[in-house]
């Protein structure tokens, strides 16, 4: 994930008791996070010591059929689309340079798990996390995918719904914390 906050994720198609156990298991690194479709209150109850629910970071799985809409970026900024490792990042940048919005998605078959959509501060309110939605959305068509999913925080879902994502189960975000480990992953004395 590149963050110090959340070293890697692993999201759980199915919310049973066992695979949500048996993942949380097989976790050894602090800061690794479980995405699970189901109330956060009962996926709580199934994990080992060390996890937490992050009921703040809780959110919605969505879905949608993915179609395509040829998007433009808006007025004033240029789009950049680029894969690597099979990950495919679109960036949004203004006149001068600076990142105004960005996203990414991975496919796997004939579905796209769309992740990490962001608009700067300074940028919202003008279009951009839609256009980062229609240009990944249209980069996953082309690629032969027919199916969109994502986790949506409340403030997302807001976005998504407005360009035909639904809601089909909350999210629960679950953080891998053993006790004396800090943010950066070491004991505390």
């Amino acid at each position: 994930m590149g963050r110090p906050d959340q070293v890697g994720r692993h999201v759980l198609p199915d919310a049973h008791e066992l695979a949500v156990r048996e993942a949380a298991a097989s976790v050894t690194v602090p800061h690794t996070w479980l995405k699970v479709p189901m109330d956060p209150e009962e996926v709580g109850s199934w994990l080992p010591a060390g996890w937490v629910v992050d009921k703040g970071e809780t959110g919605h799985l969505m879905a949608t059929d993915l179609r395509a809409t040829t998007p433009r970026a808006p007025e004033g900024y240029t789009a950049s689309v680029e894969t690597r490792d099979g990950v495919t990042y679109v960036q949004v940048r203004d006149a001068t340079g600076e990142l105004a919005a960005k996203g990414q998605m991975a496919l796997l078959g004939k579905a796209t798990v769309i992740d990490s959509v962001t608009t700067e501060r300074a940028h919202r309110r003008r279009g951009l996390g839609a256009f980062v939605m229609r240009a990944l959305a249209d980069h996953a068509v082309t690629e032969g995918a027919a199916l969109g999913v994502l986790g949506a925080t409340d403030e997302g879902r807001a976005l998504y719904e407005t360009l035909d994502w639904k809601v089909y189960a909350p999210l629960a975000a679950c953080i891998y914390r053993p006790q004396g480990v800090s943010l950066r992953g070491v004991y505390r004395p």
